[in-house]
């Protein structure tokens, strides 16, 4: 089943932002059941399983009754996997990078290029969030008294039929 076939992305419970720190692959070794690689991830069970199926993941091992077991390679791959998706990598993309790390070295060249147009994609991002917070704490400097604000007394010179809302929206710029 290609990403086309398989529909929309289950959306994960908790976002990675909120892992437990305390707990961590490396402090509790493998093997993992669905629920603990949900808590050491912060992605959903039905994400893990999505996953799976499209080839994000990997094939995760079975016990005899078919209930997946989850490796400490798994939960490592698992964290690559969230920082991509946390850079806006199309889902798509993360299955062709996948796909790559599973021909193994021959594909280092192709794995690196699509790291590096990520990582080029990120940065512009970054000067983007950085541009919009500059605005934002402009905002919040002239809310809270700060440079630029309009004083009372030039609020009250305005013009016949402007008010002082409108003065104090002018010299703020929007």
């Amino acid at each position: 089943m290609t990403v086309i076939e398989s529909g929309s992305e289950p959306r994960p419970q908790s976002r990675p932002e909120s892992r437990p720190q305390s707990m961590s692959a490396s402090a509790h070794q493998g093997p993992f059941t669905i629920s603990e690689v949900s808590v050491l991830t912060g992605l959903s069970a039905p994400t893990l399983r999505w996953y799976e199926e499209i080839g994000v993941l990997p094939a995760v091992e079975r016990t005899h009754t078919g209930r997946r077991v989850f490796s400490d390679r798994d939960v490592e791959w698992l964290s690559c996997v969230t920082a991509l998706r946390l850079t806006g990598m199309p889902v798509a993309e993360m299955v062709r990078f996948a796909a790559l790390v599973h021909l193994g070295a021959e594909s280092y060249d192709e794995r690196r290029e699509i790291l590096e147009r990520t990582r080029r994609d990120v940065l512009g991002r970054i000067a983007e969030l950085r541009s919009a917070l500059s605005v934002i704490d402009t905002k919040i400097e002239f809310y809270a008294g700060g440079v630029g604000r309009v004083p009372r007394e030039a609020s009250e010179e305005m013009p016949d039929g402007a008010s002082e809302g409108a003065s104090a929206e002018v010299s703020e710029g929007a």
